[in-house]
């Protein structure tokens, strides 16, 4: 017999396999092993409002694929500062007015939830 720790959807399953002998063993209620699920990619740092009185935040929940504008970078409406990915797509995060990036106040890698500062503007 052999036995395997599987993980669906974040829970840990041991699993027992008999070997051999050409026929289905009867199956059991799984078990759930008390073991960590692995670790998620960093969360951004909540912070205050930065220097800009206008916040451009995450519309979905994501990661940081790529920060596309730096402070002080004059940008118009609809100019892409950061490029979200979220199931497997690229979604950009864009400029809501004519303005300079004040901040970014989040870093290439970091999770971000709907609704969390990416960056500020004037």
């Amino acid at each position: 017999m052999k036995t395997y720790t599987i993980t669906v959807n974040g829970t840990a399953y041991d699993v027992t396999v008999e070997e051999g002998t050409g026929s289905a063993a009867p199956a059991t209620a799984p078990k759930a092993a008390p073991k960590a699920a692995p670790k998620a990619a960093p969360k951004a740092a909540p912070k205050a409002a930065g220097a800009g009185s206008v916040k451009v935040e995450a519309s979905v929940p994501g990661k940081v694929l790529k920060i596309e504008a730096s402070v002080g970078q004059s940008v118009k409406a609809g100019d892409n500062i950061i490029i979200l990915e979220a199931m497997k797509m690229e979604i950009p995060v864009v400029a809501p007015q004519d303005g300079t990036v004040a901040s970014i106040d989040v870093a290439v890698g970091a999770a971000v939830e709907n609704g969390d500062v990416l960056a500020t503007m004037n």
